[in-house]
């Protein structure tokens, strides 16, 4: 089967580690794949094997997301079998490609992804209805497609996000935990990731324990929450870790993991947290009660401090909260039975 998985730009985010990893899990698998970015490098370029084929569209990079010159032509020229749309702008573009492989008489098959919790724009939006296909990451954001877009029931699958970044060696469980109670977040400093609730919320934790949060990123609103630490005193107990490709270091030592986000679709954090035996507490947002930890009412920050006192105070219902939260993980978030969903889908669609 030849796939053409299109990515904007292999920046540091979730999604790009997604198509990373189905690209180079399609190949292992015999297929022929290649990896088309609009841009050319990103934070996460050299992470993809070199046993991928890789596009790159732009000749320099005109640092322009939705810039895709020849995208069209060149997915003409490829003719696969299956064109794969990842993120928001690939998205957009998902419609304009399925009208050049069909204006060509090809079979190809395109098939749009829904990974975000925002507000889609207008060419997303067509896209979803021009492609062949729809792939959710949650089912809660199957039901934003069907009720809020239109798009048919029998036109959208759900495949949840893989778990990319594994323990080391796989399977074992968590080592041991420093002697602070360290809750962890891992994401980029955007507004939506609403890291400044959770420096709010633990302002107001007792301060007769141990406890640390640590905040692990780059992005737009790192120096805004470096700027809220100071504000309120919090140098001693606040850290930030900076971007890491490879965060299994951080899950090793971290104790509970937090989550204040105001949209998600499914959380890469938290499923990656989970499988190394971190019990989390997290804002309620799309896809979050499908991720298996504890999720509370958005904004309510007593609610998520009643939940969080006990797994930072009790070690025995930590404990429990670990082997329960990674057995979901292991279970719901298996690598190969994503990558095997996926195949079955491209095989079903080409049938």
């Amino acid at each position: 089967m030849k796939i053409l998985i299109v990515q904007d730009y292999l920046r540091s985010g979730g999604t790009e580690r997604q198509s990373i990893f189905l690209a180079e899990a399609f190949f292992e698998r015999s297929h022929d794949v290649t990896l088309l970015t609009f841009r050319p490098g990103g934070q996460l370029a050299e992470w993809v094997s070199p046993k991928v084929k890789r596009l790159v569209l732009q000749r320099t990079d005109r640092k322009l997301d939705w810039w895709a010159p020849g995208l069209a032509r060149v997915a003409g020229e490829i003719a696969p079998d299956i064109v794969l749309c990842m993120g928001r702008m690939a998205n957009c573009w998902a419609g304009r490609i399925a009208r050049a492989v069909r204006a060509r008489g090809l079979r190809t098959r395109v098939i749009a992804t829904m990974r975000t919790g925002k507000h889609l724009p207008w060419l997303y939006r067509r896209s979803l209805h021009q492609a062949d296909h729809v792939v959710a990451n949650s089912r809660d954001s199957m039901h934003v497609l069907i009720d809020r877009y239109g798009v048919p029931a029998d036109k959208v699958s759900v495949i949840y996000n893989a778990i990319v970044a594994l323990p080391h060696p796989a399977g074992e469980m968590p080592s041991e935990r420093p002697r602070e109670v360290v809750m962890l977040h891992v994401g980029m400093f955007r507004p939506e990731k609403n890291q400044r609730e959770l420096i709010e919320i633990c302002r107001e934790l007792p301060r007769d324990f141990a406890w640390q949060l640590e905040l692990a990123g780059a992005g737009e609103e790192l120096e805004n929450c470096h700027k809220l630490v100071r504000d309120y005193g919090l140098q001693d107990r606040v850290t930030f870790a900076g971007y890491s490709a490879q965060p299994q270091q951080l899950y090793q030592h971290a104790a509970v993991a937090v989550m204040a986000s105001k949209s998600e679709s499914l959380s890469n954090f938290l499923i990656e947290a989970h499988v190394h035996g971190v019990p989390s507490v997290s804002y309620r947002a799309a896809g979050v009660d499908e991720c298996g930890g504890i999720a509370v009412p958005a904004g309510d920050r007593n609610a998520f401090r009643s939940a969080l006192l006990p797994l930072l105070t009790d070690p025995s219902y930590r404990a429990r909260e670990s082997v329960r939260v990674r057995e979901f993980a292991l279970k719901h978030f298996s690598p190969a039975t994503q990558t095997a969903e996926y195949l079955q889908l491209f095989e079903k669609l080409l049938s």
